[in-house]
């Protein structure tokens, strides 16, 4: 559910917003609700162990085989 918030915010910043927004075509209200995410998501991170840390992201922007493709895969590697 969407509230409202009233925020008190620097001239200059509610300048640069405007002149963002309107240049990436989203709304001030997307983009501050994405950073708030973002930080979250950063925060949570914080509290990841060193192990899970180095792993997180790994296969980001990698493509990944499907559930049978991956098991034709292992059943091949233990034939062989």
């Amino acid at each position: 559910m969407d509230k409202k918030l009233t925020l008190n915010v620097d001239e200059n910043l509610i300048k640069f917003a405007h002149n963002y927004s309107k240049k990436t075509h989203q709304s001030i209200s997307h983009l501050i609700e994405k950073y708030l995410e973002r930080l979250r998501s950063e925060i949570a991170n914080e509290n990841l162990s060193e192990e899970t840390e180095e792993l997180y992201g790994i296969l980001q922007g990698k493509n990944i085989p499907d559930k049978k493709e991956m098991r034709k895969r292992f059943y091949e590697k233990s034939i062989n």
